[in-house]
């Protein structure tokens, strides 16, 4: 389905067997198995689905004709079998997960009718039974097994009871386990369930989950630490590419689902461990190096904060955004069902203006023209319009819009007001002109889920149909002509003068997710400064904020990085680990040798400090290393 994923599927399971738990009720959840499901399709059922859903004779038949004579062939030492086949939906297929739908949607109305929580995900059928007994659970939930088994047995589908699985969930102390069965098989209790990839248990824990994709996280370490070494091997990029590609979504997967659980301890542990590996390979440190310097300068956030942002960001696009921007909504997609059919769809194209014989050629063509402008400006947003008839400005709307609101924002709802006017003006042809080529593009892509553009697509079929030409044009941003221009100063006057409501006010979803960022990285540099660790790091980032800024603009070596954390060739850490005789300086015997007595004291390096500091202006000690980073590009002129 449209805009539907497991992610969906999965938060939409939990979110209901958490409001049952909050009610404090006894609550079963049931995973059937199909045997074979896709591959035991049976074609005459397909055939009635078709029918009771009024599905048109041609399109019919065209699936009659799909369905009509096809064979397995098998061939093996030679030899070859062939055997005629009346079921399953064909693997890889387009339309066969349509198929499949049609076919199993009846059941799920039922159960819905019957008052059973179901939910299905390609094959992957859940039941959720709920109560305040066992008894009670037991009867309504042997009722829908049973029901669900004679549907089976009518549509050729064969349910398998021994691979059922069913957990209790409660929080009771005490409670009776329900008995279920189905066509006289028992299904027994578990622990855990596994659905859609998500492996939930009956204390709501998460803990196998956890211990699952930590384990794949660290094979895949395991692998790369055989490639990715601190003077050879893959470069960090590469690494960081790995890192962010692959290994993240594996922990973050369907987050918004169990979100919850990532607070505790031992669940940051396990991810500190899984991270800390990655993050050394990254910036290219010493396997002694601590997770905060690790962290710092890989320029990766901690993951159990990423876990709780993407879950974050999640519910702010479904529009719950619990408080993060206020009493303001955020902007939420226009649903599938709620898009024309794409055969009703018409097409909208829109034409570039690059010179001004074209543009001559377009005002001969219309009979009036909409200029249209979005502007930001002092961080407040307005958009206009301009209504021109030849030389003349007939009209002009000022629309203003909340500080939160995008450039991109404006010049979508300076394009719908303007088809709006389009609709209500007597001219059959009338010119529509932008110099946003971005938001263009969204009103012109029927795939476009924005609600301005799906509202703009709106009222241009509504015109069409009215018998009016909406030409659409492209034109160069302050190129000098007069309506581009004027749309402009009004567009600006709208953002800089406007004192009434807000035209629009919906939050957009990147605003949002600045907002979940700031408070990621607020709450990271928290745990950075109160932490035990990274004390060398520390001295050049305070801040674990404002080193993420900073960080990506520094290529970071092995020699960086030894800097960085004071981990590396210095003899006094080498004989930590029995590598040096002693930690003493080679410019004195009773100083050990210290990254800071190195870059601070050390005699033998006086000539180069004495330089550096000549160009830095600023001396170099322990006090100034945070103000000597940002002086960069001094020291790389001489060093």
């Amino acid at each position: 389905m449209p805009q539907r994923s497991a992610e969906d599927a999965l938060y939409n399971l939990m979110s209901h067997i958490r409001s049952k738990l909050h009610e404090k009720k006894m609550i079963v959840l049931i995973s059937l198995d199909i045997e074979g499901a896709f591959d035991s399709a049976w074609w005459p059922m397909i055939r009635v689905r078709l029918a009771e859903e009024k599905c048109p004779v041609n399109l019919r038949r065209v699936i009659d004709s799909y369905l009509r004579d096809r064979a397995v062939e098998v061939r093996y030492a030679g030899a070859r079998a062939t055997r005629q086949t009346e079921i399953g939906c064909v693997q890889g297929s387009i339309g066969g997960p349509l198929l499949w739908n049609v076919l199993l949607d009846p059941l799920l109305r039922q159960l819905e009718h019957q008052g059973v929580y179901c939910q299905a995900f390609a094959d992957d059928v859940a039941l959720v039974f709920d109560g305040w007994t066992a008894l009670d659970i037991e009867s309504r939930a042997n009722a829908g097994l049973e029901h669900v088994r004679k549907w089976g047995v009518v549509s050729r589908l064969r349910f398998a009871p021994h691979k059922t699985c069913a957990m209790l969930i409660t929080r009771k102390l005490k409670y009776d386990t329900p008995r279920l069965s189905m066509g006289g098989v028992a299904i027994g209790m578990t622990e855990s369930v596994k659905l859609l990839g998500l492996t939930i248990d009956h204390r709501l824990t998460f803990n196998a989950h956890m211990a699952a994709v930590c384990k794949k996280a660290i094979a895949i370490y395991k692998q790369l630490a055989r490639a990715a070494k601190v003077n050879w091997g893959l470069h960090p990029e590469v690494t960081r590419t790995i890192y962010t590609a692959v290994v993240e979504p594996i922990i973050m997967y369907a987050a918004s689902a169990w979100s919850e659980s990532v607070t505790k301890i031992e669940f940051r542990r396990q991810l500190s461990v899984v991270q800390r590996g990655f993050a050394q390979k990254i910036c290219r440190a010493y396997r002694t190096v601590s997770l905060n310097s690790a962290l710092v300068l890989s320029g990766i956030l901690p993951l159990d904060l990423r876990i709780r942002e993407a879950a974050s960001l999640y519910e702010a696009r479904r529009g719950k955004a619990d408080g993060l921007v206020g009493d303001r909504d955020v902007e939420r997609m226009t649903p599938a069902a709620d898009k024309p059919h794409p055969a009703e769809q018409g097409r909208l194209e829109f034409r570039d203006l690059v010179d001004e014989e074209q543009y001559k050629t377009a005002q001969q063509d219309c009979e009036i023209r909409i200029f249209t402008d979005g502007s930001k400006i002092e961080g407040r947003v307005g958009a206009a319009l301009s209504v021109w008839n030849r030389a003349t400005e007939t009209k002009a709307l000022k629309l203003a819009l909340s500080a939160h609101c995008t450039v991109y924002q404006a010049e979508l709802l300076a394009l719908s007001r303007a088809v709006g006017i389009a609709s209500e003006h007597p001219a059959t042809t009338i010119g529509i002109l932008s110099d946003s080529r971005a938001a263009l593009q969204t009103v012109a892509n029927p795939k476009a889920s924005h609600p301005l553009a799906e509202e703009f697509r709106r009222r241009h079929t509504q015109c069409k149909q009215n018998g009016k030409t909406i030409n659409i044009y492209w034109i160069k941003a302050h190129a000098g002509w007069e309506g581009n221009e004027r749309a402009d100063h009004l567009a600006k006057e709208a953002a800089l003068k406007s004192k009434r409501r807000s035209d629009y006010d919906w939050c957009p979803v990147s605003f949002a997710k600045r907002l979940i960022r700031d408070r990621t990285i607020a709450e990271w540099d928290r745990r950075y400064q109160s932490g035990e660790t990274a004390s060398v790091t520390k001295l050049f980032f305070p801040s674990a904020a404002d080193a993420y800024r900073v960080v990506g603009k520094i290529t970071a070596d092995k020699y960086i990085t030894q800097l960085f954390t004071g981990h590396g060739g210095f003899r006094a850490y080498l004989h930590r680990f029995r590598c040096r005789e002693n930690p003493s300086c080679p410019c004195d015997q009773h100083t050990p040798e210290t990254l800071l007595h190195i870059i601070s004291q050390c005699p033998r390096f006086g000539r180069k400090r004495m330089d550096l500091e000549i160009e830095i202006e600023m001396e170099i000690k322990s006090e100034n290393f945070k103000e000597i980073i940002k002086k960069k590009k001094k020291i790389e002129k001489n060093f």
